[in-house]
């Protein structure tokens, strides 16, 4: 098989196959096969009639059309092995010659990955907030824990700012009583402005037993927008009590004997979790900074892939929730051009990211192994409320293994940049991403997974990895594209769509330009 490669642009190239006709033979022979046990001839059982004879009654063009269209997705493949390249997405396939007996020929358009040159990832520098935990944060936490233990204890007096009323409200629109707009036996705080407009200033001196009525717009049901008069009547006023901040504060409200020991360790919590934010700046901005010094072309195709993806995720999520395009797009105050031009933006960014870091880690030589894969799925599995064995199978079914394996890898480049970058704080500081991770705790915990997870499944249990390994087992057009936790290259696809494409790539009915001839 010859091949030649025509770069049509940095992100697309041509493939001009020639295929001698005796590497066709064995897909000839299977597509006599087929249509012999699809035609019914005198004489002859199903699937036992000589080729001859199909030649005889049905033709040879059918049967080298079939051939064709069932070798073409195995050649291309090879095509695209030998060359090198890396496809994303579908090919146009084209039939440009197809000589019986002498050769095939076939053109297909592909877009591939652009050629990425990262920079030293040590030249790089970020800056982050400071980590500092000062005494004000400290009893401003605390202060938020008392607000939490609050009671509430009846007033003899008028209610004030900051007071609980408990009120009944009702409304009427010219007259008219609006069903919507009735309750009784409401919680309210005054002065937090989480109603009604007005309504803090109405009950705001009124004592249990008061009503009033004043106007305001309403803000909801079928008289929306609406001028309204409403009622509001106070049945009881109630004040806030704070416990007091001592040791039985503390026994109340923690594991703690003393104030002091709380205090102490509300510190060590808030340092922690500075910390932990820390890290995540770190990773956020050294990605970044990663992206603003790289120049990447974009294949459109691939762009125009992840924004419908982008699109019809959030369209999901807003029927979901009972509301419709029209109306989230007055929510966010944009038109649908607005909104497209955003969705580009966004998708543009997230194909970049992800072929930067795709490059990152073939340029690290990084991997993922199925007790990664098993640990990545079984989180993504707790956090969608499922069992891990039923996200591994319906990750395998939809043939979206490769792309839960390009996440995985994905953060293991996020975090081996993190850990070359320049880290500094707001105050100048150096700053190690290793220790705000706790290097060592982190990779003796990844240890600890990794082996229960290898010894669940040596043992058969229901665990994530064992239900992986069966689930692709299963499924023969993944298993055959290859075992995506061992093969890093289907690991680092940009698109979930494309880490299967170049793989698997689909049966393409050909579109021939020239009459088949017989030999």
């Amino acid at each position: 098989m010859k091949t030649d490669v025509e770069e049509l642009s940095p992100t697309r190239v041509k493939l001009t196959v020639e295929v001698p006709f005796d590497e066709l033979q064995p897909s000839i022979d299977k597509a006599y096969r087929e249509v012999g046990r699809q035609v019914r001839i005198p004489g002859f059982r199903p699937g036992r009639v000589p080729a001859r004879i199909i030649d005889q009654r049905v033709g040879r063009a059918p049967v080298l059309e079939q051939a064709v269209n069932d070798a073409l997705p195995e050649l291309y493949g090879k095509a695209v092995q030998e060359q090198e390249l890396y496809a994303l997405g579908q090919p146009e396939v084209e039939i440009t010659a197809l000589d019986d007996g002498k050769e095939l020929s076939f053109t297909a358009e592909v877009d591939v990955r652009p050629k990425i040159e990262l920079p030293e990832l040590d030249t790089l520098s970020v800056t982050i907030d400071n980590a500092k935990v000062t005494p004000d944060d400290v009893e401003e936490y605390l202060s938020s824990l008392r607000e939490r233990f609050a009671s509430l204890k009846g007033a003899d007096r008028p209610a004030e700012s900051g007071d609980f009323v408990s009120i009944d409200l009702s409304a009427t629109v010219d007259g008219e009583s609006v069903d919507d707009a009735q309750a009784s036996g409401l919680s309210y705080e005054v002065g937090s402005g989480s109603m009604l407009e007005g309504l803090d200033d109405a009950v705001t001196g009124m004592s249990g037993g008061d009503t009033k009525t004043f106007s305001t717009e309403l803000a909801g049901g079928d008289h929306e927008g609406e001028q309204a008069e409403v009622t509001v009547t106070v049945h009881s006023v109630k004040v806030k009590e704070l416990p007091d901040f001592d040791d039985d504060f503390a026994q109340l409200a923690s594991e703690f004997d003393t104030i002091g020991e709380l205090r102490a360790d509300t510190r060590t919590r808030l340092e922690a979790a500075r910390q932990q934010q820390q890290a995540g700046q770190v990773r956020d901005r050294a990605v970044e900074a990663l992206l603003d010094q790289v120049e990447v072309p974009l294949p459109d195709s691939v762009v125009a892939d992840e924004a419908h993806r982008m699109q019809h995720q959030m369209q999901d999520q807003i029927q979901a929730a009972g509301a419709d395009w029209d109306t989230y797009l007055q929510i966010v105050g944009k038109s649908q051009e607005e909104f497209t031009a955003d969705l580009d933006e966004q998708a543009r960014r997230s194909v970049k990211t992800s072929l930067v870091l795709d490059q990152l880690a073939r340029q690290e030589d990084l991997g993922v192994d199925d007790a990664e894969l098993s640990y990545f799925v079984t989180r993504q599995a707790e956090a969608m409320g499922v069992a891990p064995e039923v996200l591994a199978r319906q990750l395998a079914e939809a043939g979206q293994i490769g792309a839960a394996a390009a996440e995985v890898l994905r953060g293991k480049a996020v975090a081996r940049l993190a850990d070359q970058v320049q880290v500094k704080d707001e105050d100048g500081n150096d700053v190690s991403y290793a220790t705000l991770i706790g290097a060592d705790q982190a990779e003796e915990e990844a240890a600890e997974v990794i082996a229960e997870a290898e010894v669940d499944a040596a043992a058969g249990a229901d665990g994530a990895a064992g239900d992986i390994d069966e689930a692709v087992a299963g499924d023969e057009a993944v298993a055959e594209a290859e075992d995506v936790v061992e093969a890093q290259e289907a690991a680092t696809a940009p698109a979930d769509d494309e880490a299967a494409a170049e793989k698997t790539p689909a049966k393409t009915r050909a579109r021939s330009k020239s009459a088949t001839k017989k030999s």
